[in-house]
């Protein structure tokens, strides 16, 4: 048996025009209909501040992410939230100049991939694409089939992004990573794998990277835990990564992007292009 392998492994060059590129993280404060809700005004002047601060900083891109959202629907999320993600979205993209994503948690590709395909982003990160995983909003199986036929019948070219061993869950049965690396992007045709540690803010175990880069046809992003002092251990096994915490005011998850953190790490990160 065989299968199509329609990505590229300079994907990421094409969406960021960089070489190993940093993508920075708008964490959304809670949107409407979420337990912790406030209000949009404020919803949406954090997500343009925190934007316009990454690009200030340097990143090569942004993810929108309704990370605040607590506790996670497990799949499909209700209109009001695809409808305030759309508009803050759009309203980050209407004050940056940088390729953006959508990650809408915790597991509903299939509103992402609309909402990035309306608001004309550049892609997606999935958190379980293959596979099924034991997760505190109980299993979350992959959607792999509906997402890409999704993708199909809007005519998008929005990329897909998707986690392996995804933080914050658990396979559901063991099984060998290369088989899982080599599923995920020939089977369930991610354009690019997100490795990530346990838990935000927390680094991925380096042989994990280095057994999937073995066997991987796909770029590796790291998705957690990359800060200053780890990056000259890092960066040279993956083709990009994405950033959140180390970004924040003192790298305290809930506090503002630092503009002052952002650029001294993009200045590192530029000996390593």
């Amino acid at each position: 048996m065989w299968c199509f392998v329609l990505n590229s492994n300079n994907v990421l060059q094409q969406v960021f025009k960089k070489s190993k590129p940093i993508i920075g993280m708008v964490h959304l404060k809670p949107l409407i209909g979420a337990p912790l809700y406030e209000s949009m005004e404020k919803v949406i002047a954090r997500a343009i501040t925190d934007a316009q601060a990454l690009e200030v900083g340097g990143v090569d891109g942004i993810i929108v992410e309704n990370v605040f959202d607590i506790p996670f629907y497990p799949d499909r999320v209700p209109p009001e939230t695809i409808s305030a993600m759309t508009l803050v979205a759009a309203k980050v993209a209407e004050n940056i100049d940088l390729p953006l994503g959508i990650n809408v948690l915790r597991n509903d590709s299939i509103s992402a991939m609309a909402i990035a395909t309306v608001i004309e982003a550049s892609f997606i990160r999935v958190n379980v694409l293959s596979s099924a995983y034991v997760t505190d909003q109980g299993i979350i199986q992959n959607k792999a089939y509906e997402l890409l036929r999704y993708r199909s019948f809007l005519r998008s070219n929005v990329k897909i992004f998707a986690d392996l061993r995804v933080k914050y869950a658990k396979l559901l049965v063991d099984r060998p990573i290369c088989l899982e690396a080599e599923e995920l992007t020939t089977r369930s045709l991610a354009d690019a794998i997100i490795i990530t540690g346990e838990k935000s803010g927390s680094p991925p175990d380096k042989s994990l990277i280095e057994a999937v880069r073995k066997c991987a046809k796909s770029p590796i992003i790291i998705g957690s835990g990359l800060t200053i002092g780890n990056l000259a251990d890092y960066l040279p096994l993956v083709d990009g990564a994405i950033v959140g915490t180390y970004f924040k005011e003192d790298g305290i998850f809930e506090n503002p992007v630092s503009v002052k953190r952002v650029k001294e790490f993009m200045e590192l990160v530029e000996s390593f292009r």
